[in-house]
């Protein structure tokens, strides 16, 4: 067992474990019994793989950035996951648990989103299933991602607004927590990240780890050596940068760096840095690292990406930063602008600005020149384009 993997009290190291009300002691309960059961049955991995492979469009692939790597003097590879349907990692995670949610006789979903791409990933899996929905949004994600919340809307998804808190990312979660207090026999809390009480972040890093299963193999045949040596990822709560390390955990010659949302600056006030400003604390039902005051209240997070700006991490994450196994730094706004339209300058593709977090952090690394470098291109910049356009005034 690895050490950087949940233990079976559900922590990582001093992370992790379920802070629940007890009224959801019984769902998660029930979840923590049931999951691994049944995603190691035949029936589940077939019909998992076969709905990755024919409706999401797996392997997603893995892209030599031939111009990128000339301009940083190193070999860097792209894994695409905005090349999935509905254009962003978020789906693999999506069709696991709506697969799980009906084997548990689940009748109703609800989810919460920030950026919109877990939303419009849950919204689009319920309509593959036939399964109600119902979205929770922060007010501010829904002016700013319109065009995920029209398409979760043609979905049949119903958006719910959160008006209290600073109307982003946590206060659409503590809503969704909510509803599933009020409603918990029929209905499954399709949770977007790798944060939430346990099983939660386990179980969502597991349907992720697909991205670095298929990275190992595509190296392989490409270089003839499934490890890179240096693997990148932006982390908001951490699902894309947790599949994408997940096979990498215990190859220690594969140096992880997660990157964060530095906003206007780490110490400006503005900011969603959770490791560089954070301390230990209980977030959304698990102990992690977490921004907050002297007196434990949540530091209202910023970032100019609405999927980043979440004030904790998942409990892997903390571990991963505290163990020293991975390099956790951050990028500000004008960096993560500068390096989405750089890469579509120089390769034709518009990462989402989540993405373009990580893709910044490639100016910060000293290279040596025979590296071979992955990037995980968690989304597109589809739903990003009136930012980019407004920063840029194109």
């Amino acid at each position: 067992m690895s050490i950087y993997q949940v233990n079976e009290k559900g922590y990582y190291g001093p992370f992790g474990g379920a802070y629940i009300p007890e009224m959801l002691y019984p769902n998660v309960e029930e979840l923590r019994e049931e999951y691994l059961k049944i995603i190691e049955e035949k029936s589940f991995q077939e019909e998992f793989n076969q709905l990755l492979r024919d409706y999401v469009g797996r392997p997603s692939p893995l892209y030599h950035a031939k111009r990128l790597s000339e301009k940083y003097g190193t070999t860097i590879y792209l894994k695409r996951e905005d090349l999935n349907h509905t254009g962003a990692h978020k789906i693999n995670n999506t069709i696991g648990q709506i697969l799980l949610a009906e084997r548990l006789g689940k009748k109703r979903i609800i989810a919460e989103t920030g950026a919109g791409q877990h939303g419009v990933a849950t919204a689009t899996v319920c309509a593959l299933k036939g399964i109600q929905c119902a979205v929770y949004m922060g007010e501010i994600d829904i002016q700013r991602q319109a065009p995920n919340v029209a398409r979760m809307k043609m979905m049949g998804a119903e958006v719910i607004a959160a008006t209290s808190g600073s109307k982003t990312l946590k206060d659409a979660t503590n809503e969704a927590l909510r509803d599933w207090i009020n409603n918990p026999i029929d209905t499954h809390y399709i949770i977007g990240s790798v944060v939430g009480p346990h099983p939660y972040p386990d179980m969502v890093a597991r349907f992720q780890s697909i991205i670095s299963e298929e990275t190992k193999k595509q190296l392989l045949e490409k270089t003839g050596k499934a490890t890179p040596d240096m693997v990148l990822a932006c982390v908001g709560g951490g699902s894309n940068a947790a599949g994408m390390f997940y096979h990498f955990l215990d190859e220690e010659s594969v140096q992880l760096y997660a990157v964060e949302a530095a906003g206007h600056g780490v110490h400006s006030g503005e900011s969603a840095a959770t490791t560089a400003l954070g301390k230990e604390g209980v977030l959304h039902g698990s102990r992690s690292i977490l921004m907050q005051t002297e007196d434990g209240q949540v530091v209202e997070p910023y970032s100019i990406s609405a999927g980043l700006d979440y004030p904790g991490i998942g409990p892997q994450h903390a571990w991963l930063f505290r163990s020293g196994r991975g390099n956790y730094v951050s990028i500000t706004d004008d960096e993560a602008m500068q390096a989405g339209l750089e890469l579509t300058r120089l390769e034709g593709i518009i990462p989402a600005i989540e993405s373009a977090h990580a893709l910044a952090y490639l100016a910060k690394i000293p290279f040596k020149g025979d590296e071979t470098v992955v990037i995980c291109l968690s989304g597109r910049g589809d739903k990003d384009l009136d930012n980019y356009m407004k920063y840029f005034d194109f």
